[in-house]
């Protein structure tokens, strides 16, 4: 389960996906899919989250990991660069960017 807290160590990742309602659950499928097979499995992953917006035209990605490293050798990896050629091909437009928690609020 994904955990945002102030202490974090490691990198976390947001990726903001523009679609189209009528690509939006193409992209959702391939990323889930990129998740369970690929994504999740790569060492240093921690958690993520997959996040689509009420009209259908923005999807979100968020992802912990170990290590900025990590992150970097899975996008590196042969099989990620061939899904992610996939995916931008079914996107207006895909940014993935490392950010560091600075601080949060629990409810």
């Amino acid at each position: 389960m994904t955990r945002i807290a102030k202490d974090f160590d490691g990198q976390t990742v947001i990726c903001t996906f523009d679609v189209t309602p009528g690509s939006a659950h193409d992209v959702l499928d391939a990323l889930t899919t990129a998740y369970d097979e690929v994504i999740s499995r790569q060492p240093g992953y921690v958690s993520g989250a997959v996040h689509l917006n009420d009209a259908q035209t923005r999807i979100c990605t968020y992802s912990q990991w170990r290590d900025r490293r990590d992150y970097q050798a899975m996008l590196r990896s042969p099989e990620m660069r061939e899904r992610n050629r996939a995916i931008n091909a079914m996107c207006r437009h895909f940014e993935p960017v490392m950010y560091e928690v600075v601080d949060c609020w629990p409810g």
